[in-house]
């Protein structure tokens, strides 16, 4: 089987892979570049696990071909740390205890993050439905959308002062 030659950008790096042409983005991303962070929870784009961005839209990654990817920008989990330095969203989901086995944590936080990207003050109601597509079994949805505003508040307080 032939295999395709990918350039993509992968937070923010320029990536490079050779992928077969059924491969999806979340294989490719797990087994031929060592991003472990996107989980493969149904398969079918039910669960969110796999969440990432391409070109800032939120994408289930088991549903898309890493082919696919040629051209594009992709965010995923292991983008959102600067270095050692947790975003605000991963610091307030450790303080409102809003994970627990981490399935669906990854997915959770990259949709979080686009959505207080495009709208840096939402409504409780706005982050429910923002984080529809995320299913989590362990913690319920309280705690994360409670550190989800928390987190919106912190970055807006840190707009305000810049």
């Amino acid at each position: 089987m032939t295999k395709t030659h990918v350039t993509t950008t992968i937070n923010g790096d320029t990536v490079e892979y050779l992928c077969d042409p059924q491969e999806t983005l979340l294989d490719v991303l797990r087994d031929r570049l060592g991003m472990t962070g996107s989980k493969e929870g149904c398969g079918t784009g039910d669960c969110g696990a796999c969440t990432v961005t391409v070109d800032g839209e939120i994408v289930c990654s088991c549903l898309m071909l890493g082919a696919e990817a040629e051209g594009r920008t992709i965010g995923t989990i292991e983008g959102m740390a600067e270095g050692e330095m947790l975003h605000p969203l991963q610091r307030k989901f450790l303080d409102h205890a809003a994970l627990q086995c981490g399935i669906c944590t990854p997915g959770i936080l990259v949709a979080a993050r686009t959505l207080l990207e495009r709208n840096p003050e939402p409504s409780e109601t706005e982050v429910r439905y923002w984080l529809a597509g995320n299913l989590c079994r362990c913690t319920g949805y309280d705690k994360i959308v409670r550190a989800v505003m928390d987190a919106a508040e912190e970055m807006r307080g840190r707009n305000h002062a810049a």
